[in-house]
């Protein structure tokens, strides 16, 4: 067996030896000519794509956030003590040395803030939430460096709920100023609410809200009278507010509105007054920021209404006495008095780590034929400061304020006049995500 392979073997290399030589030539004239079709390869087998990387689930944040602040500085004139740190207007005497002599000295870390945030994904958007306080006491409170409640609120999907800024103001218009309780002719209140914002889509804004009413009374001449002590307020509705903000490039547009209803009763029954009665208040508040340029911001309001004061930034009465004496069982009635503020101010920035705020406000109340004589009737506020950020989270200034209160009907009024230097610090952790 082993002999017949090597015999078949030599006989096949003896038949390729002599093919090969037959066919030379053939071969070299087959150069030039198209080679013979080749059967066809199949392709490789594609790779299959790559896969991206899953994407990770959103998490939920948490931010902790606030600064601490120092004010100091000195009162050239005279406020109400509990005010000292401020320059509220409506807080300046209404009568010669009410609150004793001029120049005082003040000092205070009452503006110093602390707040929490966070922002939980959900399959149908974001739940955010807010609570934040500082130290500036008022109300029952006042002059006091206590806990006062700022914001404390949630937020989901177009609907807020909680305490914020109402809608009827403009937080925008608000200068970089020092002094903390700013211009008396702007809108500026946090009220509880409930608000619903159908359209917010980077250039319109449109919210509506129910918010918690309340106002106050003025019994002016009257005061002293038994049958006034028996007047209790009402307030059969919440306060109903809107706004619809227009920006661009240039800045903004903002128009807000608000109503509401304002009842007293006469819980005293057993006399000959009938001294009920409700007001409907109401108020427009027309506002914006134009960028004059990089390097200036030009802030406006104008407000105007009726019984609207508690919504101002100082304004101390919304219901007024009004004298009905032709009646003898109602002789005097509740009027809403009528108020109209204004705000012109420029925040101008001289460099990366320089800026100033400089501008005037006022406002402006009709007052009743029944408040006193010397009830507020108008104020006047302005201001100047220099602005040092060496670090973003630090500032350091020097203001100069003034400010003017003007009474009712006995020909009064008073300046306020500060110098304020303050130093703030902010701190920001922030937590997951």
């Amino acid at each position: 067996m082993r002999h017949r392979r090597l015999t078949i073997h030599a006989a096949a290399g003896w038949l390729l030896g002599a093919c090969f030589v037959l066919g030379a030539p053939a071969a070299a004239r087959a150069q030039d000519a198209a080679p013979p079709p080749q059967a066809a390869t199949p392709p490789p087998e594609a790779a299959p794509p790559a896969q991206a990387p899953a994407a990770q689930p959103a998490k939920s944040t948490f931010e902790i956030y606030g600064f601490a602040m120092l004010d100091i500085g000195h009162d050239f004139k005279q406020i109400d003590p509990n005010w000292f740190d401020t320059l509220r207007v409506t807080k300046l005497p209404s009568k010669p040395d009410q609150f004793g002599q001029n120049n005082s000295t003040f000092a205070s870390v009452r503006q110093s803030r602390f707040g929490v945030r966070s922002s939980t994904p959900t399959d149908y958007g974001d739940l955010k939430t807010t609570f934040e306080f500082e130290m500036f006491g008022t109300g029952v409170d006042q002059g006091q460096t206590t806990i006062r409640l700022r914001h404390a609120y949630g937020e989901f999907s177009q609907f807020l709920a909680g305490q914020t800024w109402s809608p009827f103001m403009d937080i925008g218009v608000f200068p970089n100023s020092l002094e903390y309780w700013g211009p008396t002719g702007m809108v500026f209140f946090r009220n509880v609410q409930l608000r619903y914002t159908p359209i917010n889509d980077g250039k319109q804004t449109l919210m509506v809200a129910i918010e918690r009413p309340g106002a106050s009374g003025d019994a002016g001449v009257y005061a002293d009278r038994i049958e006034l002590q028996n007047i209790k307020p009402r307030f059969p509705l919440p306060d109903f507010s809107g706004a619809y903000k227009y920006e661009q490039k240039w800045g903004y547009v903002r128009a807000a509105g608000i109503v509401r209803r304002i009842n007293w009763d006469d819980t005293l029954t057993n006399d000959n007054f009938a001294l009920s009665g409700h007001a409907t208040g109401w108020g427009i508040n027309l506002s914006s920021n134009i960028n004059a340029g990089k390097k200036d911001v030009i802030r406006l309001a104008y407000v105007f209404g009726e019984g609207v004061q508690n919504y101002m930034n100082d304004s101390p009465i919304d219901i007024g006495i009004k004298k009905n004496l032709s009646n003898p069982v109602t002789p005097i009635v509740g009027d809403a008095l009528p108020v109209k503020g204004l705000l012109i101010f420029v925040d101008h920035t001289w460099s990366s780590e320089f800026s100033t705020a400089i501008g005037y406000s006022r406002q402006d109340i009709t007052n009743s034929d029944g408040q006193a004589p010397d009830a507020f009737k108008n104020g006047q506020y302005a201001l100047g400061n220099v602005l040092y950020t060496p670090l973003p989270s630090v500032t350091i200034g020097g203001e100069l304020q003034w400010g003017r209160r003007t009474n009712f009907s006995d020909g009064f009024h008073s300046d306020g006049m500060k110098v304020q230097f303050s130093f703030k610090y902010n701190f920001s952790v922030k937590l997951g995500g």
